[in-house]
């Protein structure tokens, strides 16, 4: 009985941290992020962003409308911001930034293996009531998409754009939030 015991306290006193780390704080459901320089990839979009960096915050929301608003955003090449993703629907949602040909591809495979699991520094997966960031630099000038890529939401028009502009989309300030929000 005493070994039993012994074992049973092992047993917790090993688990009780990653079970701590598995549950999280009910912010979102992506993992904690932690930037490390040398692994940002840079992509057509741009990249993973600095924290430390970040301009602004714009605040998103998403629902069960198959929506995102806004769903325009505006931001200027060179620009580190943090998308804030708040779920507002009653079933799981995500933002994911893109090219509108990766974005389409991506679906395409979301609908042939719907329970893919997958993270990255340009997607949030956020359960309803909750929130997600991404913290993203934007590099390259140009339009390209944000979408919800759960097995129906792309099709049903769950997709915004981004404009990066080479001049600030925003009054001067270096330090800003914008909230945005609906529903």
């Amino acid at each position: 009985m005493a070994n039993e015991w012994k074992r049973f306290t092992w047993v917790i006193a090993t688990l009780a941290p990653t079970l701590a780390l598995a549950h999280g704080d009910g912010h979102s459901t992506q993992s904690q992020r932690t930037y490390h320089p040398s692994q940002v990839e840079s992509t057509a979009f741009g990249q993973e962003g600095d924290p430390v960096k970040v301009s602004r915050t714009i605040r998103i929301t998403m629902g069960d409308n198959m929506r995102f608003l806004p769903s325009t955003l505006v931001v200027r090449k060179g620009e580190t911001v943090r998308l804030r993703v708040a779920n507002r629907g009653a079933v799981l949602h995500e933002m994911v930034l893109g090219t509108p040909h990766e974005l389409a591809e991506h679906a395409a495979l979301m609908r042939q293996f719907p329970d893919m699991e997958h993270d990255a520094p340009h997607m949030a997966h956020v359960k309803p009531g909750l929130s997600g960031d991404i913290i993203w630099q934007f590099t390259q000038k140009g339009e390209f998409q944000f979408a919800c890529l759960i097995p129906g939401h792309f099709e049903a028009g769950m997709v915004g754009k981004v404009v990066v502009k080479r001049t600030s989309p925003f009054n001067g300030n270096k330090k800003s939030t914008e909230i945005i929000s609906a529903f």
